[in-house]
């Protein structure tokens, strides 16, 4: 049985690729969810450990996962992400899409997975001085420390999807890139905004694959051919 460990499960992506896992007929394991409150579904494939993460340390959740006898991942997944207004301010925003990734990036790793992913950024680099995109760029850099086998960064550019939250922002956001994509080719297209669906159908591909070894990155392009992939 294929463990995934989904961390950010209730996020605009996770929630899509969590949907896609458990209904998919080809996915044959389960998916270890853990969140702050109970997602509220029932599902066989389904193990949702409910504990407030940012508030306890990595025993509390290594003990959480064997009281629900959770013994071994093979894949771990993070769509974990948060933004500078939401998280307000620098240091609690990098607690969570730093932190927090990381931490269980470790115990997965330290439970035998051999894969990991992340959903980043287009233009992360630890060297930005945006503090968002300099974020992204630390977690991919101290991901890649980890050892594990397969690493899958995917970067999405401007994500489109609703939210149950209110984001005017973001609204914003996504309105101006649903204009401006078709406009950008070559190697702009990364840049164009992508469906979160998108982004989750392309990491449900890559879980499903078990591809090869190695450091793989994964732009707006690629993830539109991997969500297609039948």
């Amino acid at each position: 049985m294929h463990t995934v460990l989904l961390a950010g499960a209730t996020g605009l992506i996770g929630i899509e690729l969590l949907g896609r896992l458990l209904r998919d007929e080809r996915f044959d394991g389960r998916v270890v969810a853990p969140t702050r409150r109970a997602i509220g579904l029932s599902h066989p494939k389904l193990v949702n450990p409910v504990i407030d993460a940012m508030n306890v340390g990595d025993l509390d959740l290594r003990e959480k996962l064997a009281q629900l006898e959770v013994g071994a991942i093979d894949t771990y997944a993070s769509c974990l992400g948060s933004t500078m207004r939401k998280a307000g301010s620098r240091d609690a925003f990098h607690r969570v899409d730093h932190g927090l990734v990381l931490r269980w990036a470790r115990i997965a790793r330290s439970l035998g997975a051999r894969q990991a992913l992340l959903v980043s950024s287009v233009a992360a680099d630890p060297s930005s001085r945006s503090v968002y995109l300099h974020v992204k760029g630390e977690v991919e850099r101290d991901l890649a420390r980890l050892d594990y086998p397969r690493v899958d960064i995917l970067r999405p550019g401007q994500l489109l999807g609703h939210r149950e939250e209110d984001r005017p922002v973001e609204r914003l956001a996504q309105l101006a890139a649903r204009f401006y994509s078709p406009w950008l080719t070559g190697d702009w297209s990364r840049y164009r905004g992508i469906e979160a669906g998108t982004v989750a159908a392309a990491m449900a591909q890559l879980i499903r694959e078990h591809g090869a070894a190695g450091h793989h990155v994964h732009h707006h392009d690629e993830m539109q051919a991997l969500a297609a992939t039948r």
